[in-house]
């Protein structure tokens, strides 16, 4: 099972996505970018860090796997140790590994893990659509040369006509006298009325907007449970296959022979095929099957190999 899609999946809902047993991968919004000198827009996004210190299982991935595969939560973990497993595999012997759409891990020369982002997926829902762009540049008209030969032209000077003034004219000095004094005096209240009624809507926009994110970072409609990252007790997924037998007596003789020699030997119900499964030994951990594997084909069987299911 690769688990990178489903990583990927949580990253659009949430600020954490835990890997346990590795690490958790952290996710932080930038705002929208404008490169000046290339004229280019970028819409906001989600930008994904990693940190390594972040191991214990928090139940959101392995959950939402049980979900998506239709399986059950015990499966789930033991699919994500499985995964894990070969992840630092890779890293043993390549040095370097890449985990699909969400990043590139590499050791340096001190063998810290390093982590660089892929920059090609927004894994913030908000900016879905939105995409860079240039924009052309902007071409400004000079008018210097426009204003220069106005100021150059003949100035000309406006004589006023002389008119017998009437005594209504006085009447309109004074109204209008009067509607600069109320003026003066109405529209600092009017200023202040409106910077006043401005505060009290930004102040609850503001409030909503904090509201929903705590909403959105701290709160899950179904809380997930409290768990643990070993498996169940009584569970042990790992099992080393010894063989399948068409006759049930076959498979007895063998798991006889089998417990005789020191092995924790188990016959399981017949598979689909009709044929009885017979086991070396079940296991908690992909690392203790693996060992044992090793042993086992060194020593008595070179076709033993490891079966992952839950029994």
């Amino acid at each position: 099972m690769k688990i990178e899609l489903y990583i990927a999946q949580l990253l659009y809902r949430y600020q954490c996505v835990t890997v346990p047993g590795f690490g958790a991968f952290l996710t932080e919004i930038q705002s929208a970018q404008l490169n000046e000198s290339s004229n280019s827009f970028f819409p906001p996004k989600k930008i994904i860090s990693f940190n390594a210190y972040l191991k214990n299982n928090d139940g959101l991935l392995a959950n939402h796997i049980a979900q998506a595969e239709k399986t059950s939560y015990e499966y789930a973990v033991s699919a994500i140790q499985f995964e894990i497993f070969n992840w630092k595999k890779a890293l043993q012997e390549n040095g370097l590994f890449s985990v699909k759409n969400v990043g590139d891990f590499c050791l340096n020369a001190d063998k810290n893990l390093i982590f660089t982002p892929y920059d090609q997926t927004n894994y913030l829902s908000s900016s879905f659509g939105l995409t860079p762009f240039v924009s052309p540049l902007v071409k400004r008209e000079q008018f210097e040369k426009q204003i220069e030969g106005i100021e150059e032209k003949e100035t000309i000077t406006l004589v006023p006509e002389a008119r017998t003034t009437s005594s209504y004219l006085k009447y309109a000095a004074i109204f209008v006298l009067g509607l600069g004094i109320t003026g003066s005096i109405c529209y600092p209240i009017y200023q202040n009325q409106i910077r006043t009624e401005t505060v009290i809507v930004e102040t609850s926009v503001q409030k909503q907007v904090q509201n929903k994110i705590q909403e959105a970072t701290f709160f899950i409609e179904s809380p997930l449970p409290a768990v643990t990252l070993s498996v169940k007790e009584g569970k042990l997924p790992y099992h080393i296959m010894a063989g399948a037998f068409r006759k049930e007596e076959n498979a007895q003789k063998i798991f006889e022979d089998l417990t005789h020699m020191g092995f924790k030997a188990r016959r399981i119900a017949p598979n689909k095929h009709g044929l009885f499964p017979v086991l070396y030994g079940s296991y908690a951990s992909y690392a203790e099957a693996e060992k044992a594997k090793v042993e086992i084909q060194k020593t008595h069987n070179p076709e033993a190999w490891i079966l992952i299911e839950s029994l």
